[in-house]
């Protein structure tokens, strides 16, 4: 039987303009579990059984160690869901999963395509890892929900590398191509509208609602072999509102991966 894993990666050395996501793994299990929520996802299956296992939280000290991580944790024979962190983990994620899935689809939602091919000197900063992923070839089709901030620099680098980006200006989900491999999700919390989501360093309203992002992940069709969950920074919250929208995140796609 495939395990799923749960990591906490206390990571945000690669933020720019605020700091505070390294915070989140911990503050989004305490919600989780105070008694407020039940474990349940919303297709009456409990998070709370024994394919599930959860790992608890790393301490970062260099970069790569979450690639390291990740991949002793994939190597007992398991699908993992990471809690972040920024989104610079993403990439050393990708990097470990490479070696186990070849060919894997990712389906990114977020306020910013974090494609730049390197921000404030750094090509590892949390605004570039979908350029790191595209041009090592670690995914056959990347797919961008929710982008309301392209830029320039950043349509160039979707075009470069075929990225399918759906806007928020334009958003139509039902448009959104069908996945043909497994499917990683990578999903970050400003994706969401403030509103839903005020726990988040960088706001940038006329985002996702919750109901979009839930009925995006129920709707998914292929297998889920990974994902995570960044850039929520508690710092920014408002009496726990985003902590509890990744803990309902968390549970959705948990039972996605099962």
């Amino acid at each position: 039987m495939t395990k799923i894993i749960i990591q906490g990666i206390k990571f945000d050395e690669k933020s720019s303009y605020q700091k505070g996501p390294k915070l989140a793994p911990a503050l989004i299990r305490e919600v989780l579990h105070c008694g407020s929520l039940n474990l349940f996802a919303e297709n009456g299956i409990s998070i709370e059984n024994s394919m599930v296992e959860d790992k608890g939280d790393f301490e970062i000290k260099e970069y790569f160690d979450i690639e390291e991580i990740t991949e002793a944790h994939l190597n007992l024979n398991s699908k993992i869901l990471t809690l972040g962190g920024d989104h610079s983990i993403t990439f050393p994620i990708i990097k470990a999963y490479n070696r186990k899935y070849p060919k894997l689809d990712i389906l990114h939602i977020d306020a910013h395509s974090d494609l730049y091919h390197e921000y404030e000197g750094d090509k590892y900063s949390h605004a570039c890892p979908f350029a790191r992923i595209m041009e090592n070839k670690f995914a056959t089709k990347l797919v961008q929900v929710g982008i309301r901030t392209l830029n320039t620099s950043q349509a160039e680098q979707a075009d470069k590398f075929n990225v399918e980006i759906h806007q928020m200006k334009d958003l139509d989900l039902s448009k959104i191509s069908q996945f043909e491999n497994p499917l990683y999700i990578t999903l970050d919390m400003d994706g969401f509208d403030p509103a839903f989501a005020p726990g988040v360093s960088h706001h940038e309203p006329g985002g996702l609602s919750s109901r979009q992002v839930i009925e995006l992940i129920q709707s998914i069709n292929t297998e889920v072999i990974g994902a995570d969950i960044v850039e929520y920074n508690p710092n920014r919250d408002f009496q726990n509102m985003t902590a509890f929208l990744a803990a309902k995140m968390m549970k959705e796609i948990l039972v996605k991966m099962m």
